[in-house]
């Protein structure tokens, strides 16, 4: 599949996906959703997924004129998210991959919140975070109702979500909604740095910290205990671990194969 909409790169175990319609600070459309769908699902080989935008923004969030709205008539909202936007933070959720987000620029709406459904995000200094829903009467949705509060408390979550007031990435960073805030220039080298590390570390045990830590929520600490104690034996019984400890014992670098 010929993309319009997105730039997807991969290179060696590390995949570069950017939201490419810099124009309109990489607002979604219909396309750009369908593209990313598809390039998301051919990423398997990949050890680490980095997401960013073109240009001088993240992400706007859904193109307005993609589902444009003449005087007097109507839209049903409920479908696009059904459709699109559920779906691309169920998938983020669920890939075993890390996901990065790679946060260059304004992040505002729904393309706040799919920054915020990456496992990692690490912002520019000049970045910023705009719950933009209640200027159009809307709720933040893509996930945004469910991650505000959780990563940063109900009175946080309500005060940009019921103002709109743009958070700078710095303060993203000291109020913990996100993983890192560095100068600008020196995000490419921060977001290059972290892919590599997690590349080189065992996948198996990635993807299990992540399905973990993102499902604790559902489970009593007993639950978790038990879980935990099976994820140990599952993870101890892979070559991975082997192949970790001799490393370790050997004083040299580990080559992980995920198995």
């Amino acid at each position: 599949m010929a993309y319009e909409t997105i730039d997807c790169k991969a290179d060696g175990a590390i995949a570069r996906i950017t939201l490419n319609r810099p124009d309109r600070l990489n607002s979604f459309t219909k396309a750009m959703h369908a593209e990313l769908k598809d390039a998301l699902a051919k990423l398997g080989e990949a050890r680490v997924i980095i997401l960013t935008g073109a240009g001088r923004g993240f992400c706007a969030g859904q193109d307005l004129n993609d589902r444009a709205v003449a005087p007097g008539e109507a839209v049903d909202l409920g479908d696009t998210v059904e459709a699109s936007w559920n779906p691309l933070v169920r998938t983020l959720a669920a890939l075993p991959q890390p996901v990065i987000a790679r946060v260059n620029g304004v992040a505002a709406g729904a393309g706040a919140n799919i920054a915020l459904a990456c496992d990692l995000v690490v912002a520019a200094k000049s970045a910023k975070f705009i719950q933009s829903f209640s200027a159009l009467g809307l709720i933040p949705d893509s996930g945004g109702s469910w991650h505000l509060p959780r990563l940063i408390g109900q009175a946080r979550a309500l005060g940009l979500a019921l103002t709109g007031e743009p958070l700078p990435a710095e303060k993203a960073a000291e109020w913990g909604l996100i993983w890192k805030c560095v100068e600008d220039e020196a995000l490419d080298r921060e977001v290059d740095a972290l892919a590599a590390k997690l590349a080189s570390l065992p996948p198996l045990g990635l993807a299990a910290i992540k399905a973990l830590i993102r499902t604790s929520g559902s489970r009593t600490l007993d639950q978790e205990l038990d879980l935990q104690r099976d994820e140990m034996r599952r993870l101890g019984f892979t070559a991975d671990y082997r192949e970790g400890v001799a490393a370790f014992l050997e004083k040299r670098p580990a080559k992980f194969e995920g198995r």
